[in-house]
């Protein structure tokens, strides 16, 4: 088979994977909720009966990390472990507990001629999901269309072939055990870009298409998509540490926000200290950052002569590090004259992920709150809160930096649209 018949034929199958898709979406926007749990519930059966088979398939692909060129945050993404396969058992059974949201009523009205009018939430309809080194992505997305209607159709990168392969198996294993379509979820079998580009041209099959990975990536995706897109290009997470801040909390929930677990895109990358507590609050929590995680510091020039007088290793930042998502233990930071100072310069420099005051100022916070531009914005808490776990929507299936739609963490009821109900006794147009 020459080059254009194997182009010719890899299109054929993505179209195939895409039709059969489209096919049991249709399926699934009727099924019943007791039958989606049901399959829910065989998957996580199944994740705790096969950890064994999936731990050999994740090592396979670990084994070829380095040749891949993976960075440490990477390879910690792309690792599974007996207890994290736990987790994702239990997250799909987390998933399952959910309200359905297929056929809420959002609202509804009776019209002056008694013709009466609902809004339902109804599944999009078929999902693309583009990602890289991230295997929880096939489970969370998978059950979440699951659960929301949704047929899926996943696209890993090659860094976790082996493992996306065996369990994407155990997805449709749960789907035929239980009766619903097998092809509600379906992994592309090749690691090959042709098959991302044919995929991305689909949009009368395909109704939404999701990337999760790093920013070339999603331009990639948002550059050759004739589907609509949701993004989320990077997580530039500021925290602001304000004039009336309690310190010791400052520093707990700088350390935690930074070093937990550094290569996420809810992590804090920028740090931001009002004047006149700099003095006092930058050593310590500088020392703070170094024995936790031997934080690098890249500094404007009013924290560098602070770290430096109190003998801290620390670094000159450039203009480009006040834009950067590290995705490592780096932090860059800067000392602000004043709230507004630190609100415009959030604006101006974030991503729009996540950010976070901390003070006891409460018309701070609340101006803070307002002002600042970004998908979620706390007060007195870690920026690693922003996921949709921890906001009480089970497993998320991304967290989108974009405004129309969905914004913030993605759950059940951002993977549904809705269209309208009219209940009429006969009544015509004048």
């Amino acid at each position: 088979m020459n080059r254009t018949e194997d182009s010719d034929a890899l299109a054929q199958q993505v179209l195939a994977i895409a039709q059969n898709a489209r096919a049991a979406s249709l399926v699934l926007a009727t099924t019943p909720t007791a039958a989606k749990n049901a399959a829910l519930e065989r998957l996580a059966q199944l994740l705790q009966s096969h950890s064994a088979e999936l731990l050999d398939a994740n090592a396979q692909d670990l084994a070829e990390a380095s040749t891949n060129g993976l960075s440490a945050a990477q390879i910690d993404r792309l690792t599974l472990s007996t207890e994290r396969l736990e987790k994702l058992a239990h997250s799909v059974r987390e998933v399952a507990a959910l309200p359905d949201p297929v056929g809420e009523i959002i609202d509804e009205s009776t019209r002056p001629n008694g013709l009466h009018l609902r809004r339902l939430r109804v599944p999009i309809g078929v999902i693309g999901i583009i990602y890289e080194a991230r295997p929880n992505v096939t489970i969370d997305c998978a059950i979440l269309c699951l659960k929301s209607g949704n047929a899926a159709i996943l696209r890993g990168g090659k860094e976790c072939f082996h493992t996306n392969t065996a369990l994407a198996a155990l997805i449709t294993r749960a789907l035929a055990d239980t009766g619903l379509p097998a092809a509600a979820a379906q992994l592309i079998p090749t690691t090959d870009r042709a098959a991302l580009t044919h995929l991305l041209k689909l949009d009368s099959h395909i109704h939404c298409i999701i990337p999760r990975g790093g920013e070339s990536l999603i331009r990639f995706v948002t550059a050759h998509s004739t589907i609509p897109v949701i993004k989320h290009y990077n997580g530039v997470c500021f925290v602001y540490v304000d004039a009336a801040a309690d310190l010791a909390m400052a520093q707990r929930i700088l350390v935690n926000a930074k070093t937990q677990r550094p290569g996420v895109c809810n992590a804090a990358e920028q740090l931001l200290v009002h004047h006149s507590i700099a003095a006092t609050f930058l050593p310590a929590a500088a020392r703070a950052l170094r024995e936790a995680a031997a934080v690098e510091l890249r500094c404007d020039p009013a924290s560098a002569a602070l770290l430096a007088a109190a003998d801290i290793p620390h670094l000159a930042a450039t203009d480009a590090d006040y834009r950067t998502e590290f995705l490592s233990q780096t932090l860059a930071i800067r000392i602000v004259e004043d709230l507004e100072t630190a609100i415009a310069t959030i604006n101006r420099d974030s991503s729009g992920h996540t950010e976070t005051i901390i003070t006891a100022d409460r018309a701070a916070a609340q101006r803070f709150q307002a002002a600042v531009d970004s998908a979620a914005v706390l007060w007195n808490a870690s920026t690693r809160f922003s996921d949709g776990f921890e906001f009480g929507l089970g497993a998320e299936i991304g967290i989108s930096t974009d405004r129309l739609h969905a914004r913030g963490p993605m759950g059940l009821r951002e993977l549904c649209s809705y269209k309208w109900i009219g209940d009429g006794s006969g009544q015509i147009r004048a």
